[in-house]
């Protein structure tokens, strides 16, 4: 049944994308316009919630970013009131729950519900307060596109765009050097960035992880492909690739996040095994921030936006912990514990794998 909601609050977590501005805009502007609610935008995620820094919201706030990249609003990829980052006397990090301080101070603000966007340790975030009594709305962002029961999240479709393109920027470069190319992208422990911009851009090698990969058959592969004329060679890799019996290339470890591991510098591991074993000239190029940024494509801008909407509509009709997903080309809901620290990962019999491997795209197991 519809419920008295009159003040909500709206963050962004996790790392950026494009998109998040087009989703605060549709949440405030649906909020203000269509149901008369107060709106106070909560900055650098949920580092604003524990911090109590929050802003009120107005129409003219959210006008002209609807193709803006990044957040407004700010976001943070280290905060977690169930796990908040301290350091004592001597400088040692220890972790500890603030989640009551926070509860208090969404309370104290007079917050109905709030509308987290974010991905799945945005949701998880989300869960964690859920169960401290707070109505918490979910939008799903990330680049990764790998949020549980969901078939597509925004920002997704923006990052392949911009490493295909990418890709295709390199493909030529290739080409003209008759160099192995080794580009590396995002996408975490899921491979739906690396195998959609990879297809997308032709690529010769697509290296996700979900399928550990065979450092021997790539390097046959691409010799064979010398061979038989081709005189370059482009691999599409994962930042989460790793070989059969291999370990993940960690890029750094962040102390203070809940979530320290940052992957990173497959790419450059894979340059310099290929060009050893091989003795073809190889290059790495690693796309890194540059996935994260820009102006969102019309397809993120729409996805967005009707999420957004969606989002208000849920709380207006008196719904309560839920996430926004597309599922069969529907948008629709379900429950924020069912995704909170889960990850949705590429199945091997994937219609994507199945059509690349079908048009000769190697994927480092054959």
């Amino acid at each position: 049944m519809p419920t008295k909601i009159k003040r909500i609050g709206v963050l962004t977590g996790g790392g950026d994308c494009p998109g998040l501005n087009a989703v605060i805009r549709a949440v405030v502007k649906s909020a203000l316009f269509q149901y008369h609610l107060e709106v106070l935008g909560i900055e650098d995620g949920f580092l604003g919630l524990i911090e109590n820094r929050m802003r009120p919201l107005h129409g003219e706030d959210v006008s002209n970013i609807l193709t803006l990249g990044g957040t407004i609003l700010g976001t943070s990829n280290q905060a977690n009131p169930r796990k908040f980052a301290t350091r004592d006397a001597g400088g040692n990090v220890n972790f500890i729950d603030v989640t009551e301080q926070v509860v208090n101070i969404v309370n104290d603000r007079k917050l109905d519900a709030i509308v987290c966007i974010g991905g799945d340790g945005t949701m998880a975030g989300a869960d964690n307060l859920t169960r401290h009594g707070l109505n918490c709305i979910g939008v799903p962002k990330t680049i990764d596109n790998d949020l549980v029961g969901c078939e597509m999240t925004f920002g997704f479709n923006t990052a392949v765009t911009t490493a295909a393109e990418a890709l295709d920027k390199i493909h030529t470069t290739a080409q003209s050097h008759h160099r192995v190319m080794v580009v590396e992208v995002m996408g975490r422990n899921a491979g739906w960035l690396a195998a959609s911009a990879g297809a997308a851009a032709g690529a010769d090698v697509i290296l996700i992880p979900e399928i550990h990969y065979d450092l021997r058959k790539i390097c046959d592969y691409l010799v064979q492909r010398r061979r038989a004329g081709k005189h370059f060679s482009i691999v599409c890799v994962s930042e989460g690739a790793r070989p059969i019996g291999g370990e993940l290339v960690i890029r750094e470890r962040i102390e203070t996040s809940p979530d320290p591991i940052r992957l990173g510098g497959i790419g450059n591991v894979l340059q310099q095994q290929i060009e050893d074993l091989t003795g073809l000239e190889t290059r790495a190029t690693i796309l890194g921030h540059v996935q994260r940024g820009g102006t969102p494509t019309p397809f993120d801008r729409v996805l967005a936006t009707q999420y957004g909407y969606h989002a208000l509509e849920l709380l207006m009709a008196g719904q309560r912990n839920k996430v926004v997903v597309l599922q069969q080309g529907r948008i629709t809901e379900i429950d924020i514990a069912t995704v909170a620290d889960k990850q949705r990962l590429m199945q091997l019999d994937d219609p994507l794998i199945r059509a690349a491997r079908a048009v000769g795209t190697h994927f480092g197991d054959e």
